[in-house]
């Protein structure tokens, strides 16, 4: 059989989720010197970037520049991308195998963990990713009611979305109204009577996971006061004794930051984001419409594990939130894929160094592979990405000079895109998504917005004319 990875016969690679780790794998095979590869690039949306387009807040627009980078590897010549396929649905792994020399997974991590207490399940209660796709324009959520008619909203977690979840609310409509949020996000939003946004985070100001540019951000909020209680970002012994041992620029900055915004007093603008530490969520409860109506926190002291790890010790100590609207922001976790290995305890995808393995011998089975989130679990920023797509790419070209691939009996790309039209007709190519974005950006250019997103699959559809 003849090697794959040559101009005779190209190494065919399916790479399942067309998100930041997609594509930068994409980019790592297409331009790895002496291989010559072929890349199908699969999403459930029609719409490619995952993330970018569908997490990142309207408000970064600079974040969302990566795209261009993007765009570059899409316009390689031995690139092809198939919107509106759901694998498992319109293609499954058996499929690939059948069509494909290696496979790459790279689905995120799709859902919230959960706060796991009472109440949790009280209308007005829910999770931030939600809120993030809702007001994000994606299809799967665009149409989700949130109660924007309470003067009171809690965000529990200190993390980067939970951060984006609290200005967003907080943002002036003139603020809002120069991003690209959906129409019907911004409609909403406009009417809002939230005063009050509470960002709740269980540990200490040190252990906060937001970056400092996002916190620094929320201090210069037009219409939002930031209140931080001085007696909570103070530094407790044992978060002073571990900066000492391990100094950390960024932390630092973090907590004076943080410190200083406990010496400001409000001036008085229409809303105030309340940033607190050392309280956890026990408890929701609910009036008699099963809505959320208050929070019970108990306030936290903090303790050393065996590790090193400073961990939240609950004290006897509560108090009670009056609050309507909830949106947990504790973590998040991977959806397992039909005929996956998955690693339920930590939502991830088994595998190793981007590997997949046999859960039976846990040796890498042939030709699959996993890369960002639901390789390794939600850490890090969207850069975080290229390395993390490095190392799998770094193995699937060390099993091809190894012999360790798929031997697919139709490998041809004509075969895998005739079954692919026939599974699914209204799939997207490249080419529909720059149509779409020309129209989008169109939109916005009349309104005075970076752009205007079609947010139902049926108009995408219509504004291409099928």
């Amino acid at each position: 059989m003849t090697q794959p990875g040559t101009e005779a016969c190209p190494l065919r690679v399916a790479i399942v989720g067309a998100g930041p780790t997609g594509f930068y794998a994409a980019d790592h095979l297409l331009k790895h010197e002496g291989l010559v590869a072929e890349i199908d690039l699969f999403d459930r949306l029609p719409t490619p970037f995952g993330l970018v387009r569908a997490g990142v807040a309207p408000d970064h627009q600079n974040i969302k520049a990566v795209t261009a980078a993007f765009d570059k590897v899409a316009a390689h010549p031995r690139f092809h991308f198939f919107g509106n396929v759901q694998f498992g649905r319109h293609v499954t792994v058996d499929d690939l195998r059948q069509h494909y020399h290696q496979i790459f997974y790279c689905t995120g991590a799709q859902t919230d963990r959960r706060m796991g207490i009472p109440g949790e399940d009280l209308a007005g209660s829910h999770p931030a990713t939600e809120f993030v796709a809702w007001y994000n324009g994606h299809p799967d959520y665009r149409d989700l009611r949130f109660d924007l008619s309470q003067e009171r909203a809690a965000v529990v977690g200190v993390g980067n979305v939970a951060v984006d979840v609290a200005r967003i609310l907080c943002r002036t409509s003139e603020e809002l109204a120069a991003t690209d949020i959906a129409d019907y996000a911004l409609e909403a939003l406009r009417k809002s009577r939230i005063r009050e946004v509470c960002l709740l985070g269980r540990r200490g100001p040190a252990q906060a996971a937001f970056t400092t540019p996002e916190i620094k951000e929320l201090g210069e909020l037009a219409g939002a006061d930031i209140v931080v209680r001085p007696e909570e970002v103070a530094l407790d012994d044992l978060s002073r004794a571990a900066l000492e041992r391990r100094p950390d620029r960024a932390t630092t900055k973090k907590v004076e930051i943080l410190q200083g915004y406990g010496q400001r007093t409000p001036s008085g603008k229409p809303r105030t984001l309340t940033v607190r530490f050392l309280v956890s969520p026990v408890e929701l409860i609910g009036n008699s419409a099963g809505e959320v109506a208050a929070m019970r926190l108990v306030r936290n002291t903090l303790e050393a594990t065996a590790t090193g790890a400073l961990q939240p010790k609950p004290k006897d100590e509560f108090e009670e939130l009056p609050v309507g609207l909830v949106f947990r922001s504790v973590g998040y976790r991977g959806v397992p894929l039909p005929g996956v290995p998955f690693n339920e305890s930590r939502g991830v995808i088994l595998n190793e160094k981007g590997r997949v393995l046999d859960p039976a011998t846990t040796r890498p089975l042939v030709g699959e592979y996993t890369g960002g989130w639901i390789k390794r679990g939600p850490t890090g920023v969207i850069g975080t990405n290229k390395p993390d797509a490095a190392e799998t790419v770094a193995c699937m070209v060390e099993d091809l000079a190894g012999g360790r691939t798929l031997a697919p009996a139709a490998p041809a790309a004509e075969a895998a895109e005739r079954l692919i039209r026939e599974r699914q007709p209204n799939c997207f190519s490249f080419q529909d998504w720059r149509s779409l974005n020309e129209l989008e950006v169109s939109r916005g250019r009349a309104a005075g917005r970076p752009r205007v997103k079609f947010t139902r699959v049926e108009e995408m559809l219509g504004a291409l004319g099928r």
